[in-house]
């Protein structure tokens, strides 16, 4: 198996709380890949340290086989990151804040214009390429936020909580353009909560729960016995049997 992503003994303390604590990590390439777990979990922690955003406290991360923090520059350029809480500049148009990713990364200014045009055609901002992105809704920043880290054709896309906050179509026009993505052999990894979506999307999963990896593997297999991905889920991160409204005998009702 080809490794898209491999880590080796990532540690990330904040102060006394340890965010992530010594996980070992191979990421399949070609791939869709769910990094998932409960709030909290370490997953963003995580993605930032893959991705160059956060150096480690220990270990190291190498993607497509180069390391993240001895050769930066040439991991960035293979790769494809939308972060949670992606800030964009709002004061640019969608095709402008395009063109400038583009031209950033050193495409050449023609080829910008034309990935972007088709970009905008398929995640169904055509209409709406002209106007500020202050002016856009969530859905449309991520979609436009997807298309600035698509737009380079990188090797692996790294993708922090993707859905949320995103309406249902919108949803539909990425899930559609990460599919594609994935078909052509690249590879995407991205983190969520909501085991129902990594479930219908990902063929190969990590469950994260206080920093440390639970479980991981093909789909199928940390599912194994159970009725689903969420059950699997609740069982590995010791939630299954939780009695949330024991304490709670006065909710309901009405004000008393």
């Amino acid at each position: 198996m080809t490794s898209a992503v491999s880590v080796r003994g990532l540690w990330k303390r904040f102060g006394q709380q340890v965010a992530v604590a010594g996980i070992d990590l191979e990421l399949p390439a070609g791939k869709f890949i769910g990094l998932v777990g409960p709030n909290g979990a370490g997953k963003t922690t995580t993605l930032s340290m893959v991705t160059g955003l956060l150096r480690p406290d220990q270990g190291s991360v190498e993607v497509v086989g180069r390391d993240v923090w001895r050769d930066p520059v040439e991991v960035k350029a293979r790769i494809g990151v939308l972060p949670e809480g992606l800030r964009l500049f709002e004061r640019l148009s969608g095709r402008e804040l395009l063109a400038y990713s583009g031209r950033l990364r050193g495409l050449p200014g023609a080829e910008v214009d034309k990935r972007a045009t088709q970009l905008l055609d398929v995640l169904d901002l055509a209409g709406a390429q002209h106007k500020l992105v202050v002016d856009y809704s969530t859905g449309m920043r991520k979609k436009t936020g997807l298309a600035a880290a698509l737009l380079h054709n990188p090797e692996v896309l790294f993708l922090d909580e993707p859905f949320e906050g995103v309406d249902p179509v919108s949803a539909q026009t990425i899930r559609g353009v990460l599919e594609r993505y994935t078909a052509s052999g690249a590879t995407v990894v991205f983190s969520s909560h909501v085991m129902e979506l990594v479930e219908s999307l990902c063929d190969w999963v990590a469950v994260m729960a206080a920093g440390r990896i639970r479980a991981h593997g093909p789909l199928a297999e940390v599912r194994g016995e159970a009725a689903s991905l969420q059950q699997a889920f609740l069982e590995l991160v010791g939630a299954n049997g939780r009695d949330a409204g024991s304490d709670l005998d006065w909710l309901g009702g009405g004000a008393r």
